[in-house]
């Protein structure tokens, strides 16, 4: 009878440990799995990397991106609204950020319009 005792008592005992083991092993499968997710997440959250710099020609038309259009338009709204001082800052940054953009030339007439209002 003391025997049977102490085999339940073991096989509890033993019992609690491989539910403890297969906890801990589902937490840890879990854990790699939101860790999986979240890298994904933030892999589409990511802007893509730049393309590497290649000896192309000046007079090749660069790709708009969209913030270039984004800066020029909050510039042109600056602008509209009495705030000259602002959009000759925004014209700058887009000048600055994408020297060789097709609305260089644009930004730079905008900013001598500009001027003239500040002056004013």
């Amino acid at each position: 009878m003391r025997g049977l005792a102490w085999f339940v008592v073991l096989s509890a005992i033993g019992g609690v440990v491989w539910y403890i083991a297969r906890m801990r092993r589902q937490w840890a499968e879990r854990q790699e799995e939101a860790e999986a997710r979240m890298v994904s997440m933030i892999a589409e959250v990511r802007p893509a990397a730049a393309p590497p710099l290649s000896a192309t020609p000046v007079s090749a038309q660069p790709v708009h991106v969209p913030e270039e259009r984004l800066l020029l338009d909050a510039a042109g709204k600056a602008g509209e609204a009495g705030e000259p001082a602002l959009a000759i800052q925004l014209y700058a940054k887009l000048l600055s950020r994408f020297p060789r953009t097709a609305f260089a030339s644009q930004a730079r007439a905008a900013v001598e319009e500009q001027k003239k209002r500040l002056k004013r």
